[in-house]
């Protein structure tokens, strides 16, 4: 049951920095994974019909694409951590030499969103009998030592979420007949594009059609594009 001070479709519980950069790890890799692989292959097969240089230039692309995310998440996660940990130790040390100066300092905070002087005091000394370092944190710096990102599993969410997307334009481009492999491709990563924009935007909370169709539009752009450069290549003889 759900409790009657909370909602169902509201994020309440502990961790949610950590589910939501889950979520956004995961989600951007899938998408890329999606949209970059099929790009690649989209454009070889529009210079060439023959299944070696796709099928090559597509698992390229799928390795070096899942190591570069898995790369770059975790390059950026590490320094995000890094910060979230100095702010929390600087915390912890104030606390620890000045517990009058931060008490004064979180019934200020709690003054200021709206409670009179007396009830914010009030609210700032339970906070701090209870846990002075999560109420500071969470007042003062809008985090939560509990939710300290981890770069490793935001690296490797990256990695598996490209690698799972780039599958699908692979499979698409190599499994049909020669004659509809690019038309394949396309249906087959616009709805797989669609679906994802819609599944991220439910698991987010807000409405699914405006950042569906934004993903959509941007892949149908990008294998556009692509195709049109690799058959401009391939009928003047350059590839």
């Amino acid at each position: 049951m759900t409790s009657p001070t909370t909602h169902p479709h509201e994020p309440h519980g502990d961790g949610l920095s950590g589910r939501l950069n889950w979520l956004r790890a995961g989600v951007l890799g899938a998408n890329d994974g999606i949209v970059s692989v099929a790009a690649i292959v989209v454009g070889v097969a529009g210079a060439t019909s023959s299944i070696a240089p796709i099928l090559t230039a597509g698992a390229a692309g799928l390795v070096g694409g899942a190591i570069s995310m898995a790369l770059g998440e975790y390059v950026s996660v590490s320094s995000q951590r890094d910060s979230q940990r100095a702010l929390i130790a600087k915390e912890r040390q104030e606390l620890a030499t000045m517990p009058d100066e931060e008490l004064a300092e979180l019934t200020a905070l709690y003054a200021a969103k709206g409670l009179s002087a007396e009830t914010a005091e009030r609210v700032a000394r339970e906070l701090t009998e209870h846990d002075a370092l999560r109420a500071h944190l969470e007042a003062e710096l809008g985090i939560n030592e509990d939710d300290v990102v981890s770069p490793w599993q935001a690296a490797g969410a990256s990695a598996l979420a490209f690698f799972i997307g780039a599958l699908l334009p692979m499979l698409a481009i190599l499994l049909p007949p020669a004659g509809v492999r690019v038309p394949v491709t396309f249906a087959a990563v616009l709805v797989a594009l669609a679906l994802t924009g819609a599944l991220s935007a439910r698991i987010g909370g807000s409405p699914w059609l405006r950042p569906t169709v934004r993903v959509v539009i941007g892949g149908a752009i990008a294998l556009a594009a692509t195709f049109l450069i690799g058959t401009l290549l391939g009928t003047t003889g350059l590839v």
